[in-house]
């Protein structure tokens, strides 16, 4: 009787977390992603299940991956108003002199380094735009390489830590330095983006071998605040490579690089500061604040006691067959509740279980590359779609999922391989 009364709000908790993160990957009524990660932490609280005092603890949890997004959503939108990435994307298409394969590559090359040093919602959001338009002026199929944005954001988002915000949630407060996380992670990404790249060339290789594209397209003018704004971009890289051989927190740096780049170039222009806040998208900020709430919520209920515990004896047991496990399952688990709320848990779970460098470093290549195999797996790919529809161009989930059953699996095994390898 008792243990059925106890269970009850724990029944509750669960049912809410479950639709709020439903309502995330679906969006129903259209409704933006935002709306239901707040509304399912509200109804939590208005019903007694969470008391609100948690859910501030929860809230206040994600301070540092919420600078780190404000920093760099500001340093994207400065620089894509200054029209940074279309200068890059034209040089791409000039480089390519006419070959639809070496512009494949290039772009691709263009994609590794906005992800890895802008974040992979930045690649998503920000490079899609300029690669429509590149392809759009070379009189090429847009599509192609506007699949090359979507799978390299996930793909090359554990190069470094600031690659992917994800990354900043499954370590949290244990991030390892710099070093430890390039020995870790180097040779895991290099083969994640090679295997990602030669099964995307493969499976495009005929619409590309249709293609006739131009030599010559319009250059692209970058002024004195789209250089200032790549300066930025380059100076904040550094910064924050600085700051994680340091072992110093990423946010706070970010925020700042950020915030000074845009000003500085907004003093430049003797104005522009109101239309680039007006066009950041903050509602990733409330999102991701109520993801964070979700989760405390759910170790209120034990579940994450349970996934820890669960965690730690297989770990104890056979370290390297649950790294490869917890890697694949964490995989294909992100694309049914996505991975934000996935490296949430997962990050908890990990930290709770005081698993070896092995288990965690397998979690969140999990939690990074899983995201490929469907159009629910990331934010970034959300946003991706999104962009890519404001262009003209759509991309149904099956035909995402398709492509991503090509692409995700030797992608993973190869990462997973390497990492327990080295």
């Amino acid at each position: 009787m008792f243990a059925g009364l106890t269970l009850t709000p724990n029944l509750a908790t669960w049912g809410i977390a479950a639709l709020a993160t439903l309502g995330v990957i679906v969006r129903p009524f259209s409704w933006p992603e935002a709306i239901w990660a707040v509304l399912g932490a509200a109804l939590l609280v208005v019903l007694g299940l969470l008391p609100w005092q948690v859910a501030l603890d929860g809230v206040s949890k994600g301070t540092d991956v919420y600078l780190f997004l404000v920093g760099m959503m500001l340093l994207a939108e400065i620089a894509r108003k200054e029209g940074l990435f279309d200068w890059l994307a034209g040089l791409a298409v000039r480089a390519a002199k006419g070959s639809p394969t070496r512009l494949f590559l290039l772009i691709y090359i263009v994609g590794t380094v906005v992800t890895v040093f802008l974040s992979n919602d930045a690649c998503a959001v920000v490079l899609t735009p300029a690669v429509y338009a590149a392809a759009k002026a070379a009189d090429a199929e847009p599509l192609p390489y506007l699949f090359i944005c979507a799978f390299i954001a996930n793909a090359a988002s554990f190069v470094l830590p600031i690659s992917n915000p994800a990354n900043l949630v499954v370590f949290a407060t244990d991030m390892p330095p710099l070093g430890q996380w390039l020995a870790t992670f180097a040779l895991p990404s290099v083969l994640a983006i090679v295997a990602t790249y030669a099964v995307l060339r493969l499976t495009q290789n005929s619409r590309l071998k249709g293609q006739t594209i131009k030599r010559d397209v319009e250059t692209v003018h970058l002024g004195l605040g789209g250089k200032v704004a790549g300066l930025g971009i380059i100076a904040t890289a550094g910064a924050l490579i600085g700051a994680s051989a340091a072992g110093i927190e990423l946010g706070l740096p970010t925020f700042v690089a950020g915030l000074a780049t845009t000003l500085l170039v907004v003093a430049l222009n003797r104005g522009g500061l109101v239309e680039v806040v007006k066009d950041v998208s903050w509602a990733v900020l409330p999102l991701v604040a109520g993801l964070f709430v979700l989760v405390e919520a759910l170790e209120k209920t034990g579940v994450l006691a349970m996934l820890a515990d669960t965690l730690k004896g297989y770990a104890q047991g056979d370290p390297t067959a649950t790294a490869w496990a917890g890697g694949a399952l964490i995989a294909f688990g992100t694309n049914l509740v996505n991975n934000l709320p996935a490296g949430l848990l997962a990050g908890a779970a990990v930290q709770a279980a005081e698993v070896s460098n092995k288990v965690a470093g397998a979690i969140l290549i999990g939690v990074d590359l899983g995201p490929n195999l469907s159009v629910t797996g990331s934010l970034a790919t959300i946003l991706w779609l999104t962009a890519i529809r404001r262009e003209g161009e759509d991309v149904s989930a099956w035909q995402f999922l398709k492509l991503g059953l090509l692409v995700m699996p030797p992608a993973l095994v190869l990462a997973l391989g390497a990492l327990l390898l080295v």
